[in-house]
């Protein structure tokens, strides 16, 4: 599902919620089969604007549980993508989930780099107001400047967010 239209929006408590309405459904069908269900991505965050869209990483022990986490997902209406170039993030698309927030679903292994930053960079955060505050401004600005331009977007917020993850360790 790509992004059509920039909207960066200020942090809402409504997105935790939505994550664990994403989250129980998950568990329906995946309990016992997975390692946990984390909310990652700026939703994650408190007190940081994003993108109103819930990024969700499943993780699993290895690849030797996938096909029977696929199967789940399967069951309850995400087809798997491939990693979309990203290994270690395996990615799920969906259509017609109106009772839920859009969102991503990504399963990795517990020992992917890709989870491991998404995990590193979101508790980074959530630890440090002063780069919340950074990030929330230079993503408001970057949706301003290009509201139709998914590319541009990230372009403009690449250099803070590559300061961040020095700042976290993760580079």
């Amino acid at each position: 599902m790509k992004t059509k239209h920039v909207v960066v929006l200020p942090y809402d408590q409504k997105w935790n919620d939505e994550f664990n309405k994403i989250k129980d459904e998950l568990l329906k069908e995946l309990n016992g089969k997975v390692i946990s269900i984390e909310h990652v991505g700026s939703t994650s965050v408190k007190g940081l604007s994003a993108k109103p869209i819930i990024d969700i990483d499943i993780v699993i022990k290895d690849y030797a549980s996938f096909d029977e986490v696929l199967h789940g997902l399967n069951r309850l209406g995400y087809a798997y993508e491939g990693n979309l170039g990203i290994p270690g993030r395996e990615a799920f698309k969906y259509e017609n989930k109106p009772q839920f927030m859009i969102h991503h679903i990504y399963v990795c292994t517990k020992d992917s780099t890709e989870l491991k930053r998404h995990i590193l960079f979101r508790d980074y955060l959530r630890c440090h107001k002063k780069a919340v505050e950074e990030y929330s401004r230079i993503k408001e600005e970057a949706a301003a400047l290009y509201p139709d331009n998914i590319e541009k977007y990230i372009e403009y917020k690449s250099p803070v967010i590559e300061k961040l993850y020095k700042e976290a360790g993760i580079v």
